[in-house]
């Protein structure tokens, strides 16, 4: 929009270089061109601006194919007013001269137009089309077609429009259609994605008979490693065996030689102790048989001594003797009662 300024009674206005303006006053064209800037009197001044600007205008718009499925075509048209002076006759671009903002939708206008000017050859070229076909090759021909429409329209020429470029971007179906569509391709895309998974699992069931497969090699080579081990462990211990045997061979020839000499020396050890000890007993037999015979000589002559003693002592001493052997050998008496009696047995006896 221009930009629009006061003083007193006058108003100055200053546009963009991409703006066309046209100033009037009284059916006379003051001045008319791009990026001006004056001085106006609102009474009497009639102002057009015009933008002379690429524009974009996109489109939305149903269509029918000739198997009656419903499709959106998805669209932009790109355009500029080429000739700003024939626009502003043929449409109302006109501005508020104390406000600077356009008195009705021009653009609107033009928008309009090409919306209509535009959907109208894409309709029939789809009505042509088969839904397959439209939605797989029909983006091209519809773009060719509104692209030639636009550009050979009078009413455009006219009104002083350019299109610049027509763009289609996307023809679809209703959203239930696009799926009922998509379902071979997406059953398609999950068999190949089936066979994908397929073959992953095989190529890694085969990693892993190729890795179990190289396990068992290695374990069949770590036994015959470990087998090989324990022989050659057995080997050497049997070599171990056997020079501890010849060892403990030599060791107990040795001590069996050092054991004959000992045993010979110990036989004539104990041999000459034996005749050692036969003679001492011997010697102390006859010790022994001697000191009897004199022990036995010294007894008997005591004894006949005693009896030659008694043999001349009278009776009466005799029993005397005889009861205080006796007396000796009874046991001990605790108490003895003698009675008048008694005594005078005894005394009886005695004499």
């Amino acid at each position: 929009m221009a930009d629009v300024t006061r003083r007193f009674n006058l108003r100055h206005l200053r546009t963009a270089p991409t703006t066309w303006v046209s100033h009037t006053v009284k059916g006379t064209t003051k001045r008319a061109g791009t990026g001006l800037s004056f001085w106006y009197r609102p009474l009497t001044a009639a102002i057009s601006e015009v933008p002379v600007d690429d524009r974009e205008l996109p489109l939305l718009f149903h269509a029918r194919t000739e198997d009656f499925a419903d499709v959106t075509v998805q669209a932009t048209v790109t355009y500029r007013v080429a000739d700003p002076a024939a626009a502003s006759a043929r449409l109302d671009f006109s501005i508020d001269p104390y406000r600077g903002t356009w008195r009705g939708q021009p653009l609107d206008q033009v928008a309009g137009l090409l919306a209509e000017l535009a959907q109208q050859p894409a309709l029939d070229l789809l009505a042509r089309l088969p839904l397959t076909e439209a939605l797989t090759t029909g983006i091209a021909p519809v773009r060719e077609s509104v692209a030639n429409a636009l550009a050979a329209d009078p009413r455009l020429t006219e009104t002083g429009v350019s299109v610049v470029s027509a763009r289609v971007v996307a023809i679809r179906p209703e959203p239930d259609l696009e799926r009922a569509l998509q379902t071979a391709t997406r059953e398609q895309v999950q068999q190949d994605a089936d066979r994908a998974t397929y073959a992953r699992r095989a190529h890694a069931v085969q990693q892993e008979q190729s890795i179990a497969e190289n396990e068992l090699q290695s374990k069949i080579e770590l036994a015959r490693r470990e087998q090989e081990l324990v022989e050659q462990h057995g080997s050497n211990t049997r070599r171990e065996a056997e020079l501890d045997a010849e060892t403990r061979l030599v060791a107990a020839r040795a001590e069996a030689a050092r054991e004959d000499v000992a045993s010979e020396a110990a036989a004539e050890r104990v041999r000459r102790l034996a005749v050692s000890e036969a003679e001492a007993a011997r010697v102390r037999d006859e010790a022994r048989a001697a000191g009897a015979r004199i022990v036995g000589l010294a007894e008997a002559e005591a004894e006949a001594a005693r009896l030659a003693a008694y043999r001349d002592l009278p009776p009466a001493v005799l029993q005397a003797l005889a009861l205080k052997e006796l007396a000796g050998n009874i046991p001990a008496i605790g108490e003895l009662t003698v009675t008048p009696d008694l005594l005078s047995k005894l005394a009886g006896r005695l004499g």
